[in-house]
């Protein structure tokens, strides 16, 4: 449904606009996974593009990770800007070789002389009743890996923004889909190509007595309480990460430097995570600033679970409420 020049798209409808719209612009940019082209991918996240742009550019692949990404380095090394998706971020396993020894390292190992311009769509997270190994959040897998851009969009706009950044970089970049929001809600967006900075958080909400971050899915349950704390007299500020990484390190400090407390979410497990990360970063350069310790609220140090009992893996509201409340009270 389009209004003038915006329509209101969901996250997933954002996606294939975001691809659409940059295909129209650059012949370059080329789509490859499987059962993306005839079926339109298993979430419909690539619909309507076979028919657009043909089979020469989009592309079905056989059920092989690593040739998915393997044939994107080459594409990208031989001046295509592919963009590979692989069906469940917990399918990443067969292509992590081609990844982190190829993709993230290519630059490095040429000083600069060639890049590797690739996006890796991967949609990540639980909420959705999947099986085994289709709701793993490895975005600190990622992150660790020296090379590699790691996106999370929250919001239809963003969505959009950042995957047509993320195409235009010279840089391989993990486009982490938050599924579990896929079709939660609507935005407007503008229907012409945009972009959002990579490397920028999304200050949603400012404030004076708490920092609340996460990013993806889990800035429903974040932005939840920050209306019910909003409701108690409490001044709670939002940042939504957007890119993980290279991340935004000034918005994080300048807000905890404000605030003196903060809450990172994510549904990840909590050992070497983001959340650690950033609250590594905040001991190390705002300690001195802090009220209290910095709280995290995530997943467990586990496996994701099945279907039956994940509801009670992933953050929710109230345990991001606990969190934020010991912490004002500290």
């Amino acid at each position: 449904m389009t209004q003038g020049n915006t329509m209101r798209a969901t996250i997933v409808q954002a996606i294939v606009d975001g691809m659409r719209a940059e295909m129209e612009l650059d012949p370059s940019v080329v789509v490859l996974g499987e059962d993306i082209g005839k079926d339109g991918g298993v979430f419909r996240a690539t619909e309507g593009l076979l028919e657009q742009f043909g089979e020469e550019r989009v592309m079905d692949t056989p059920i092989a990770e690593s040739g998915i990404v393997g044939a994107s380095v080459g594409m990208a090394l031989g001046g295509l800007r592919p963009i590979g998706e692989i069906q469940f971020m917990g399918f990443v396993y067969p292509s992590i070789n081609q990844l982190f020894s190829h993709a993230a390292r290519y630059r490095w190992r040429t000083r600069s002389r060639h890049s590797v311009p690739l996006v890796i769509r991967m949609p990540y997270g639980g909420g959705i009743h999947a099986p085994e190994h289709h709701s793993e959040s490895y975005e600190a897998i990622m992150t660790h890996t020296p090379g590699l851009v790691v996106v999370a969009p929250s919001t239809p706009y963003d969505a959009k923004g950042l995957l047509i950044s993320s195409i235009r970089s010279n840089d391989p970049v993990i486009y982490m889909e938050p599924k579990r929001i896929y079709r939660a809600f609507r935005e407007e967006i503008p229907t012409e190509a945009y972009t959002v900075p990579l490397g920028k958080a999304n200050v949603i909400q400012e404030g004076n007595d708490i920092t609340l971050i996460s990013f993806g899915a889990m800035m429903r349950p974040t932005l939840d309480a920050a209306e019910k704390l909003t409701a108690e007299g409490i001044s709670p500020e939002v940042i939504d990460l957007r890119t993980i990484h290279p991340m935004d390190r000034e918005a994080i400090l300048t807000s905890v430097v404000k605030t003196g407390r903060c809450v990172v979410v994510q549904e990840a497990p909590r050992l070497c995570s983001i959340a650690s990360e950033i609250t590594a970063l905040i001991n190390d350069e705002a300690l001195l600033h802090l009220l209290a310790p910095v709280g995290r609220v995530t997943g467990y140090d586990t496996p994701m679970p099945l279907a039956t009992t994940e509801k009670a893996y992933l953050p929710d509201t109230k345990r991001v409420l606990k969190a934020a409340r010991a912490a004002l009270e500290f």
